[in-house]
């Protein structure tokens, strides 16, 4: 199934949570506007089953946090069976405790969003985290072979501008990948946005010139730079959506709200399509499936080439 850009719907990204255990100040959850009922493992697992019908092969399960969710390995081991990988986004607190499980489960690799390794200012950032949690959960993952162990650094202007230098460090280090990504405005809210936002164009352009190579991820959406930090190699994805229309036009994303909603992009709210609804009404394969073409119909880049 084809979206209206004529990009493939591959992936499939499920918010399983709105509730976490960190109070990050910049994080946007998804963007889930209101606290709501979550769905049930039968009900995430029918929807991946209809997705991997008409196309996706990789689900990345989210929140809030998804390790907040005592069912999260009997999630994973749900739907690992129907699509080609299934990965997870997570703060890492849990992670140490859960690593071994989810990966028996099904699970392939873990994205950990970890804004810094300073413990003070880690504590700032999450309202009240601690950074040796996260590391020791960064460590079991690498342990029990949930590779490639993506590291999701948003680089916050006057916050933690500086410390990627030591991230890329720390990345080479453990043998995981380093992910700068660049803070995106929150609808309908944009203090954090204004006060906080760094363009990534600077740190590009430094992280390039230590670099032995420059390629772009699979899908074609961000830049990925090969360098050596002492003695030892790590890759270093630039993630940098925000006024970008070519990222826009690659996405082959669709999301799926924690209430079971199917998401077209996220930085809107207005167009959600409900899918959970039409299952617990008994809806049929077919009737699932045409939900999903509504959504993907809805899809177009937020970040738009003007017109000439």
């Amino acid at each position: 199934m084809l979206q209206q850009a004529g990009r493939p719907l591959r992936n499939l990204r499920i918010s399983i949570t709105d509730n976490c255990n960190l109070n990050c100040f910049f994080c946007h959850r998804e963007w889930n506007p209101l606290p709501s009922r979550s769905m049930t493992i039968n009900e995430v697992r029918k929807i991946v089953e209809v997705a991997s019908s008409i196309g996706v092969e990789t689900v990345k399960i989210t929140g809030g946090e998804p390790l907040v969710r005592e069912d999260v390995v009997n999630i994973v081991k749900a739907v690992s069976p129907l699509v080609r990988e299934v990965s997870l986004v997570t703060n890492g607190v849990l992670l140490e405790e859960y690593a071994a499980d989810l990966k028996d489960a099904g699970l392939a690799r873990v994205n950990v969003n970890l804004p810094s390794l300073d413990s003070s200012k880690y504590s700032r950032i999450t309202g009240g985290g601690d950074v040796s949690r996260v590391l020791n959960g960064i460590n079991a993952a690498l342990e029990t072979g949930l590779n490639p162990v993506k590291i999701n650094m948003v680089v916050l202007k006057g916050v933690n501008e500086e410390d990627v230098e030591e991230m890329m460090d720390y990345a080479s280090s453990v043998g995981a990948v380093l992910q700068l990504i660049e803070l995106q405005p929150i609808p309908g809210g944009n203090r954090v946005f204004e006060e906080f936002h760094a363009s990534l164009d600077i740190v590009e352009k430094h992280v390039a010139s230590k670099s032995a190579g420059r390629m772009l991820n699979q899908t074609g959406q961000r830049p990925v730079y090969r360098l050596n930090r002492n003695g030892k190699d790590v890759l270093v994805e630039i993630v940098s959506p925000t006024g970008n229309p070519d990222f826009c036009s690659r996405c082959s994303k669709l999301r799926v709200t924690c209430d079971g909603k199917l998401k077209p992009c996220l930085l809107r709210n207005d167009n959600l399509v409900d899918i959970v609804g039409l299952i617990r009404a008994g809806g049929g394969d077919d009737v699932l499936r045409k939900r999903f073409m509504e959504a993907v119909m809805l899809k177009k880049p937020y970040w738009e080439k003007p017109v000439t």
